[in-house]
């Protein structure tokens, strides 16, 4: 089922246009409440005006071959209006008064019976903007009529956007090709080089590229490239908060607590405005929104045995909620932008004094400071986290002698045991909540493999609750509460779309072989401090149960290439590569 967006100042028109004798299929479903006129079987053209405005448009365009296989397209229409098409991208586009033509470039041009290639441009008008009402493919008339039903004033809220269910339905993903070549330098890294991961954003100088790397605007053309005729995916990371990440040094920014204009104005507004740009809409931009920050105000506050002071002073400004709202609003302007919130994982909000009142702070979080529900596409856990992604030696129902496995140790009264189930439960809890009922959820599966020699074959002994939860757990950390650089982890699922219920898709959020930060302290003008649970030889803190850290020796500061990590990642991999 298709989701639509309600948002100001957007229209989707749906022109279905069919050929009998250049080709023979099916009609394309056009989203809901916008209308199309009957047509005979055929080939298709999918016209679709993404945004519209009060001089001009963006629209997308997808004609599907459903005839004998062509080595080239040409796609015809003309306007009844005054519409002028300024520029295109994924087609050689022209236009001769009314008459506008499309042709294939010299990467796009064959396809195969069912196949279908996608351009978009931009184009102005006056007056109405009325849908063309008859294409031809290659010189083949096609008579479909269309009835576009009424989308709306272009700026009547009540307009839908036209963003799919799951954007990564049916959609390539980007290929970072600064990961991927750190990847591929490595010993055996060409197995997963080419794999997608996300794009962190995590100061200001990000925007443009920091330290001579490729800014957004660069990984938005390099998506451009990669996309050829079929979707894209470009997944960011935005990770800038005033006071960010108030539990853990090795991952604090650049913006001190107060610094919500800045965050604003600097950082956000740049980011929606590049983003934005029509150059870019015919991708699917996936924003995954300010990883562990709201989970803190929960877990990490007076009153709580984990508080710190520095989460005390983020609870009481309210900066926090005022920079995601601020940003789910922003980037939920634009018709293309997927905003995912982070949620956690289980190891962090799966108690019952946890995930509730999470649940709550992101729906009132999602409700203020600009933002409405209908911003958040839906929430990403275990980003850049390490809880393993099934645990199937035993369940949080089994017991051991009458004791149950939510007594153990390592669960501790726990709800969950692993991030499928949290995942699929807290989705459950926020659409009870007013969220939307098709929220999606995504999971980071870079680091949860927990593959290699030390992987339990099977349940552990019954012997207590402890052996046998002990013996048979995926997950090898020391405890679950450690995350930063852990021995002995490895790569987990591949990314995928629709794995699960519920989930979106599986992804690799955070760059495998990327620093959780350094070992011992580092100077550094990215206002990453030194966190001791980065310290291989610390013995913890009432976070992880005074436990020692689990973290791998001679790391450096947090988003840094870190080798021997991504060698044990690859050797530890599950499934094995």
């Amino acid at each position: 089922m298709s989701r639509i967006r309600s948002r100001a100042g957007t229209a989707v028109l749906t022109a279905l246009a069919l050929t009998g004798a250049a080709c023979a299929g099916s009609a394309v479903a056009a989203p809901a409440d916008v209308a199309v006129g009957a047509a005979a079987a055929g080939c298709s053209v999918d016209y679709k005006v993404q945004n519209q405005w009060d001089s001009g448009f963006t629209t997308a365009v997808t004609v599907t071959n459903n005839g004998a296989a062509v080595s080239s397209w040409d796609v015809t229409w003309s306007y009844a209006g005054n519409q002028k098409v300024t520029s295109g991208w994924n087609a050689n586009i022209s236009q001769s008064g009314a008459a506008v033509s499309a042709k294939s470039l010299s990467y796009n041009g064959s396809l195969a019976t069912g196949a279908s290639a996608s351009f978009g441009f931009n184009a102005t008008y006056s007056g109405t903007n009325a849908l063309p009402t008859t294409f031809k493919l290659n010189g083949v008339t096609c008579n479909g009529a269309t009835d576009p039903g009424d989308p709306g004033d272009p700026g009547d809220p009540g307009t839908p956007s036209g963003r799919v269910d799951n954007p990564y339905a049916g959609a390539k993903v980007y290929v970072n090709p600064e990961w991927s070549a750190h990847a591929a330098a490595e010993p055996g890294g060409t197995r997963v080089s080419n794999q997608p991961t996300g794009v962190w954003l995590d100061r200001i100088a990000a925007i443009n590229g920091a330290n001579g790397g490729m800014g957004v605007r660069d990984h938005l053309d390099a998506a451009l490239a990669q996309k050829g005729s079929g979707e894209e995916v470009v997944q960011f990371v935005v990770y800038d908060l005033p006071g960010r990440d108030c539990s853990a040094l090795a991952s604090n920014g650049e913006l001190g607590p107060n610094d919500i204009d800045r965050y604003k104005s600097e950082f956000i507004d740049p980011i929606a405005k590049i983003l934005a740009d029509p150059k870019y809409a015919s991708l699917r931009i996936v924003t995954t929104i300010e990883i562990d920050s709201l989970p803190n105000l929960v877990t990490n506050v007076s009153g709580r045995p984990t508080a710190t002071p520095n989460c005390d002073v983020m609870k009481a400004n309210g900066n926090y909620q005022k920079g995601v709202g601020y940003a789910l609003d922003k980037l939920g302007d634009i018709p293309n932008v997927y905003n995912y919130i982070d949620a956690g994982h289980h190891g962090w909000l799966g108690w019952d004094d946890n995930f509730g009142p999470s649940a709550e702070l992101f729906k009132t979080t999602a409700t203020s400071n600009g933002a409405k529900l209908s911003d958040v596409h839906g929430f990403i856990v275990n980003t850049a986290n390490y809880s393993a992604l099934k645990e199937t030696n035993f369940s949080i129902d089994d017991s051991v002698n009458g004791v149950s496995v939510r007594q153990s140790k390592w669960v501790d009264w726990n709800r969950y045991t692993d991030e499928l189930s949290y995942a699929q439960a807290m989705r459950e809890k926020l659409i009870s909540l007013g969220f939307d009922k098709n929220l999606g959820m995504l999971i980071d599966t870079s680091r949860n493999g927990w593959g290699g020699a030390a992987r339990p074959a099977g349940p552990g002994a019954k012997t207590t609750v402890d052996t046998y939860v002990d013996g048979g757990r995926i997950d090898r950390r020391i405890h679950l509460g450690n995350w930063c650089n852990q021995a002995g982890a490895g790569l987990g699922e591949r990314p995928k779309a629709n794995p699960a219920p519920g989930i979106d898709a599986y992804v690799w959020m955070k760059p495998p072989g990327e620093s959780d930060g350094s070992s011992t302290a580092i100077d550094n003008d990215e206002g990453k401090g030194f966190d001791r649970m980065c310290d291989p030889t610390y013995t913890g803190n009432p976070r992880n149960n005074n436990n020692m850290s689990g973290a791998l020796p001679n790391a450096p500061l947090s988003g840094k290439w870190f080798s021997a990590q991504f060698q044990e990642l690859m050797k530890n991999a599950y499934p094995a590569l």
